[in-house]
């Protein structure tokens, strides 16, 4: 083999072995990322699932369906009574929001379930949007009665923010309660104005009062209700408890 011809052949070995080092660092990088990524995910899941096991809210002690910081969906007359503190920002309530929304709708149409819900202001230190949602959420249900709010409450989870943001304007809100059936003229000005203000305040004093320290907090006959590893768990149970 020529000396030239031999200097080739080195180059290219040369090149193909930095090919396949450059490979190689790729590889460990996207491992190292989606590791990372499983790593966070596992621990978001497993600091609710703690959090859930080490708070007090076993000792809450929540007034029934009925307050005047819920919505009510079922009859006064049904033999099980669910109640839910939520905030509308919290990827958890959307989780269980998503697993139970309907079939508790249908066990409450069926006359087997009364649920309330009761959003109020527990995310406050990952900016306004919790207060906001929550104060928009009260305006409709002045506003608009009952089963416009719970349009309007289904419409916030369908659209649920990420909690590093960015979160819906006050306009956003109020063309969701425009979409849930609410009158421009009866909720726009309130909403962008922030006139749930005082109710969110009053609404987060009365869950704090009672007790509730984690969201979703779920009482069943007034007792907290825990069954479940996961959210969607905790939702199936709930569900399969009110059949």
């Amino acid at each position: 083999m020529s000396k030239k011809n031999r200097d080739t052949d080195r180059t290219a070995r040369a090149a193909a072995a930095m090919a396949e080092q450059r490979r190689q660092e790729a590889r460990r990088r996207n491992l190292m990322v989606g590791g990372v990524v499983v790593a966070i995910l596992a621990v978001v899941a497993v600091g609710y699932f703690i959090s859930r096991s080490l708070d007090t809210t076993g000792d809450v002690v929540a007034p029934a369906a009925g307050s005047e910081f819920g919505l009510t969906i079922g009859p006064d007359d049904a033999p099980n009574e669910v109640v839910i503190y939520e905030d509308f920002l919290c990827p958890f309530c959307g989780q269980f929001e998503s697993a139970s929304r309907d079939d508790l709708a249908q066990l409450a149409s069926d006359g087997k379930v009364q649920v309330e819900y009761r959003p109020f202001n527990f995310l406050s230190q990952l900016g306004d949007y919790s207060a906001r949602s929550a104060g928009a959420f009260s305006i409709v249900l002045d506003k608009a009665g009952a089963e416009v709010a719970k349009k309007f409450h289904d419409l916030l989870y369908e659209n649920q923010p990420d909690e590093s943001g960015p979160f819906p304007s006050n306009a956003d809100l109020v063309k969701l309660a425009v979409q849930a059936g609410a009158k421009e003229a009866d909720v726009k000005t309130p909403i962008e104005q922030d006139a749930g203000k005082t109710w969110v305040t009053n609404a987060t004093q009365a869950a704090q009062d009672a007790g509730v320290q984690a969201t979703p907090t779920i009482l069943l006959n007034g007792t907290p209700f825990h069954d479940g590893t996961t959210v969607d768990d905790l939702a199936s149970n709930l569900v399969k408890k009110l059949q």
